[in-house]
């Protein structure tokens, strides 16, 4: 049987549109979002940002599907789905990514892989110059 990354029976968060929230949040398991965040998120889960919600901060998730907009940067360790509602400004930093036509995005787009490949090859040239300098 294989494993999967979710975790099971993890509680849902839900805010609903025309609630909002100023602060950062922090939650294990998944979150929806249909009001407005003025601050960041970090969820060891899935986040939903539905077609009334935004995010006005920096995102930290497992996956993401955004519906709604998001203003900050995002970071998703797994899959990340903009669908064609989507408005995204800022950078994402992604090990997947889907995106629908219709969904806009500005900003920077990294794969966790290459950033993990170039801090290797960092360390590397650093271990040699240490090395040489000895």
């Amino acid at each position: 049987m294989a494993k999967t990354m979710e975790t099971e029976n993890a509680p849902i968060n839900i805010i609903t549109d025309g609630t909002v929230i100023k602060g950062d949040v922090v939650a294990t398991g998944d979150f929806r979002l249909d009001g407005k965040l003025e601050g960041n998120i970090q969820l060891n889960g899935k986040l939903v940002v539905g077609d009334s919600g935004v995010v006005q901060g920096n995102v930290l998730c497992q996956n993401a599907n955004i519906i709604g907009t998001v203003n900050g940067n995002l970071s998703v360790k797994e899959l990340l789905s903009l669908h064609s509602t989507a408005r995204v400004r800022g950078d994402i930093l992604i090990n997947k990514l889907s995106i629908e036509p219709g969904a806009t995005f500005s900003g920077k787009c990294r794969m966790i892989d290459e950033v993990r490949a170039q801090r290797e090859e960092q360390a590397a040239a650093e271990a040699q110059d240490e090395a040489a300098s000895e």
